[in-house]
């Protein structure tokens, strides 16, 4: 017998974690995870405050998150992947308007979101945008409060929507 179901093994994060940005360039979640990927639970995320330092590896490409300069814009999507691990991606980065000394201009257009691995549950994303004099700015390196940079609230996610928002 042949089944007719279209809905099947999906990508979804289950709950909102409460994601918000720690201290320096650490990571907290309220809320332990429930994410599905490919149809199949995950190992759980574990709740953190403050003790989880963000990924310095890209998930997408496995190598290092790539420095932002000025007046620039990005989409950075956390997640966890199969085995529970808090991972990372960073979208393209796309020029924004020119701010002046160390306040961000405005967004010429929503940055988009990375492609994602497979084994990826999208759980929050940020926007990050830099000012005429921040210096080069790398995801899970440097300070989410460096001067010159401006990091948008966690928005949590149960999938990516088609585009990040920018207001």
């Amino acid at each position: 017998m042949q089944s007719n179901l279209v809905n099947r093994g999906g990508t979804r994060n289950l709950i909102d974690m409460q994601c918000t940005e720690g201290s320096t360039n650490t990571w907290n979640n309220a809320v332990a995870s429930q994410c599905v990927i490919g149809g199949k639970f995950t190992v759980a995320l574990a709740v953190n405050s403050n003790a989880s330092e963000t990924p310095v590896l890209d998930a997408t490409t496995g190598e290092a998150f790539v420095a932002m300069g000025v007046n620039e814009a990005c989409a950075f999507v956390f997640g966890v992947n199969a085995a529970g691990t808090l991972v990372a991606s960073q979208g393209p980065i796309t020029p924004c308007e020119v701010g002046i000394t160390t306040t961000v201009g405005a967004f010429k257009l929503a940055p988009a979101f990375p492609s994602l691995p497979d084994d990826f549950c999208p759980i929050a994303y940020t926007l990050v945008r830099t000012a005429p004099d921040a210096s080069a700015w790398t995801f899970g390196t440097d300070n989410w409060t460096s001067t010159g940079v401006t990091v948008s609230d966690f928005i949590d996610v149960s999938e990516l929507p088609s585009q990040p928002q920018t207001s």
